[in-house]
């Protein structure tokens, strides 16, 4: 269900108010896109639990320092990737971590065809296959200034706004860095330029 401005003012108000009630409701609220946006790039729940439980204190911590230039969940989105940056660095991890959910989130586990059925969608999901193992691949070697437009944007469906608010960059940069990243995806990616789009 969308959050409301209503409903993410009120939630701030009553941050800053200390009110006891309100920690609940922004773990209900955001909690889960939290724990998402963590594991994504830890690769691992227990750390991304961690990491989620962090973010929340984090928030519940520093809600004072939310001026709203942004959206709420932008400034949430950002401490999570920060924190979860700083995670990975602790581990002695790098990004290319985050490429690798690109194969979980890209290959779902489809339902079983009848045997019998026998259709020209086989030579369909073997490209598919062969294009998302390429693409995780590919994504590995971007460059991180590259890498981590596409992961936000086309990855992880942020928008433009929000992608720039975690990483700190204008919307103009943001979209410079995405535009760059995916050309070089695309040039990596060649032999399959006749099925893939990018735009």
């Amino acid at each position: 269900m969308p959050v409301t401005t209503t409903a993410t003012n009120d939630l701030v108000d009553r941050l800053k108010a200390h009110d006891p009630g309100a920690v609940a409701d922004l773990s209900a609220l955001y909690g889960a896109k939290i724990f998402q946006l963590a594991f994504r790039y830890l690769k691992n729940r227990e750390d991304a639990e961690e990491v989620a439980q962090d973010v929340l204190l984090k928030v519940y911590q520093k809600i004072d320092a939310f001026r709203g230039d942004a959206a709420l969940s932008s400034w949430i989105y950002r401490i999570t990737f920060n924190a979860a940056m700083s995670r990975l660095r602790e581990s002695k991890q790098s990004l290319p971590h985050a490429a690798e959910q690109v194969r979980d989130e890209a290959q779902p586990q489809a339902p079983r065809r009848d045997v019998a059925d026998w259709s020209p969608l086989a030579d369909e999901e073997v490209f598919r296959s062969q294009m998302r193992k390429v693409l995780v691949k590919s994504l590995q070697e971007l460059p991180l200034l590259y890498r981590a437009p596409v992961i936000l944007r086309d990855i992880h469906g942020l928008s433009t706004e929000e992608a720039s608010a975690v990483l700190r960059v204008k919307d103009q940069t943001l979209k410079s860095r995405l535009h760059r990243g995916r050309l070089m995806l695309r040039e990596r990616l060649s032999d399959f330029a006749g099925g893939l789009s990018l735009d």
